[in-house]
């Protein structure tokens, strides 16, 4: 049965959990917390892919702190918060593109040491910050951001280093340049899914027949 937060009764179970709240929040330190190290590691390393997959990470935890914002509210404006998530992947993925095809033009020697130690401690705190969400993968379409981001992330892990062992063999920036647009395109797949399941998600709400001019509402106890 469908409640008047526009979701089914097990649904809404799950998003009020405090395994569900303890999970987003616990993405949010990990994720905030090493994203701005590996921000640093990607200067350091002059490391275009350290770079996005940091960018990812400071992403995944602003956007999972939007997500335990939006726990409560009606289907509608889960769902446009879910939209605002998607648009800002994309935005991060234009960024990035952006970003490397400068960096093609002007190529700059990288530091595949300090970029491989930097990528295996992103894979170890994503791994720790991946496990409690494994069970709310499925869901609305803010629950299914919020695994996307974080799948994201650990995918982006392995490449980056995959790519500062490449670096160190072939001793060209190329492979962290083609691993920072890797990591683009998965956030342009990722934003597309995103996006597409919050409409689903909005037309759902229309039929339901939520008030969308309405303000944020928060379920009837």
């Amino acid at each position: 049965m469908a409640d008047d937060c526009g979701c089914t009764a097990d649904e809404t179970l799950v998003v009020k959990s405090p395994g569900y709240r303890r999970a987003l929040w616990t993405v949010v330190a990990l994720n905030i917390g090493y994203g701005v190290v590996e921000l640093a590691g990607g200067f350091l390393s002059n490391s275009q892919a350290l770079k996005a997959d940091a960018l990812d990470f400071i992403g995944d935890g602003s956007i999972t702190f939007i997500a335990i914002l939006a726990i409560g509210w009606a289907l509608v404006w889960r769902a446009r918060a879910a939209l605002l998530q998607g648009l800002f992947l994309l935005g991060m993925a234009v960024w990035i593109v952006i970003e490397t095809v400068i960096r093609i033009f002007n190529q700059a020697t990288v530091e595949p040491g300090m970029m491989g130690a930097f990528a295996l401690g992103a894979l170890i705190v994503n791994v720790v910050a991946v496990l409690p969400l494994l069970q709310y993968r499925k869901g609305d379409a803010n629950m299914r951001a919020v695994w996307l981001f974080s799948r994201n992330d650990a995918i982006g892990n392995v490449a980056v280093l995959i790519a500062a062992g490449l670096v160190a063999v072939t001793a060209t920036p190329w492979p962290d340049l083609i691993v920072a647009l890797m990591i683009a395109g998965i956030f342009l797949h990722s934003a597309w899914g995103i996006m597409t399941q919050a409409r689903s998600d909005l037309r759902q709400a229309a039929r339901q027949g939520f008030a969308v001019k309405e303000g944020p509402e928060t379920e009837k106890p």
